[in-house]
């Protein structure tokens, strides 16, 4: 069975376990905050070196992989990590990766004060504009009851299309 594919069997089966993704997700923490203090802005090696750089199981790593793949400049193809040897070469995006964190509502990553070396706050807000304006809903113009028709028959829009 392939690393990703274990991560995946591990997910499922912890889906309810409150103490697993409290657990899962403090390590998170621990290698997001040490890749930010760090600047690094490439994760190359194989799964066992990295992940034992993070203190990581390799499927852990997998798992922070299958987190952050949408944030890297080129997305990995997670079903071909194989096993702990499994060498990658990946580039993070960090304007992607602070967006993501966003749209993942993780507070507890966002929120990081190793962004202060990273970004200036203008522009961790500029990306949070830019987050904040794909979640605005945007209501066309209504019709009233009065105005002529949409449909284009002439016709009053409450004696034409609101009664069908």
């Amino acid at each position: 069975m392939s690393l990703f594919k274990e991560w995946e069997e591990i997910a499922e089966n912890a889906a309810d376990s409150q103490e697993f993704w409290k657990n899962y997700l403090a390590l998170e923490q621990t290698v997001y905050d040490a890749i930010l203090i760090e600047k690094e802005t490439s994760l190359k090696g194989s799964i066992k070196d990295l992940a034992e750089k993070y203190k990581l199981k390799p499927v852990m790593f997998a798992g922070f992989l299958d987190g952050i793949n949408t944030s890297l400049k080129e997305e990995i193809n997670l079903d071909e990590l194989e096993d702990e040897n499994t060498s990658i070469d990946a580039e993070i995006d960090y304007d992607k990766l602070y967006y993501n964190m966003h749209e993942a509502k993780a507070d507890w990553l966002y929120n990081l004060p190793a962004w202060d070396d990273i970004f200036t706050k203008e522009k961790r807000k500029e990306i949070k504009k830019a987050y904040n304006a794909t979640k605005t809903v945007v209501k066309g113009e209504k019709i009233g009851r009065n105005d002529p028709c949409p449909c284009g028959s002439g016709k009053k829009y409450k004696k034409c299309c609101l009664n069908k």
